[in-house]
């Protein structure tokens, strides 16, 4: 009964201490960003014609994406301090003579790590992107002057549909959502001949099908041609495309929400684009926020060190480095799933799993 009292005092000391030190450590990091970056930022900004509105707006917005890109250093360094403390008051020392294991004391922390972890996935859902958005926005059109981004009207569209058709549109408006000069060739590839080719003038979409207008079907057997017909206007299903297929998004993928960057990957690989960078992009969407729980394993075994200050130094220059080292992986990895020299799942997984692996050896290496 005692015990468990004591694990419950435990476990509320050390998780008030971490969210302490991690939120003095993440107001630390935000002051600094912002005035490095106002120094670096701000004179391009004003000679852009900037209000002072317009700038507190483009600052606030670039705040949510610093969160999510320095969390994994701000739990690495609230680890550090708070562990060294423990280790420098003999404190680890007292629970271990209480009879508690460090590594069950510091429990709480993985359950810390893994809301974190989920905490900076759903901020980067949903706040983020909105965020990206709006700070473009200012930037580009209210700061610079330029014309939004119009992604509706696109021209000389090449189309892969799911049952061998191969399309090519002249022009697409989707305002309209018409389609002008339509052609479209189904082949056989077994015997590598067309099957079918079908023309048309135009189409409209009525909200479930198209209707098309001077149109030509022409099917083929054995090279030659074996049926014709023509239709001035039919709503005959035809097209296997949507008005949605054919409207690209030019945002970054930090303006898109993961199932935003999903359903534009399926576009993508059905006009013929190559989606790797954005199928890393959408990996690391869930993989990079575990990068919270994972630096955990590597700062608790500095709890568990009896060595002087000087030694608990060099331990905690370590952790630095394998973080360090984890951040320029991730971005190698990231650079080479782009380029899809690797398998861009892997990409952007493969160092989560490493450095997971490495992290456990870690925490098995800790003294008890």
């Amino acid at each position: 009964m005692r015990l468990c009292t004591k694990m419950k005092i435990l476990d509320k000391y050390i998780t008030r201490e971490f969210l302490r030190t991690y939120l003095i450590i993440f107001l630390s990091f935000v002051a600094i960003f912002i005035v490095i970056d106002v120094i670096d930022n701000l004179p391009r900004l004003i000679r852009n014609g900037a209000t002072a509105q317009q700038a507190t707006i483009y600052y606030l917005m670039r705040l949510p994406y610093l969160l999510v890109l320095t969390s994994p250093v701000t739990v690495l360094l609230t680890g550090f301090f708070m562990m060294g403390a423990l280790s420098k008051h003999n404190e680890s020392i007292a629970i271990r003579a209480a009879g508690i294991s460090i590594k069950r004391a510091m429990l709480p922390l993985f359950g810390i790590g893994l809301i974190i972890s989920i905490g900076i996935a759903l901020f980067g859902e949903y706040v983020v992107p909105w965020a990206e958005t709006t700070k473009n926005y200012v930037y580009n059109v209210q700061i610079k002057g330029q014309q939004a981004d119009d992604q509706m009207l696109k021209a000389r569209i090449h189309y892969q549909g799911k049952a061998n058709d191969f399309y090519y549109f002249g022009f697409f408006d989707g305002y309209k959502n018409n389609l002008k000069i339509i052609d479209l060739t189904r082949i056989d590839f077994k015997t590598k001949q067309i099957t079918e080719h079908i023309t048309a003038a135009s189409a409209d979409w009525n909200g479930s099908r198209w209707i098309l207008r001077d149109c030509d079907i022409r099917r083929f057997a054995n090279g030659k041609q074996v049926f014709m017909v023509h239709y001035p206007q039919t709503d005959l299903v035809i097209l296997d495309v949507q008005p949605q297929d054919f409207i690209r998004i030019s945002q970054k993928t930090l303006s898109l929400n993961f199932w935003q960057l999903r359903e534009y990957i399926g576009r993508m690989k059905k006009l013929g684009d190559n989606p790797a960078r954005e199928i890393v992009d959408l990996n690391m969407k869930i993989s990079f926020p575990l990068t919270n729980l994972i630096v955990i394993f590597f700062f608790i075994p500095i709890a568990t060190s009896n060595i002087r200050s000087k030694g608990r130094g060099w331990i905690i220059m370590l952790g630095l480095v394998v973080c360090f080292t984890y951040l320029i992986v991730v971005r190698v990895c990231q650079s080479l799933g782009y380029n899809s020299i690797i398998n861009p799942f892997w990409a952007a997984w493969f160092p989560n799993l490493f450095f997971t692996i490495l992290g456990l050896g870690f925490l098995y290496k800790a003294e008890i």
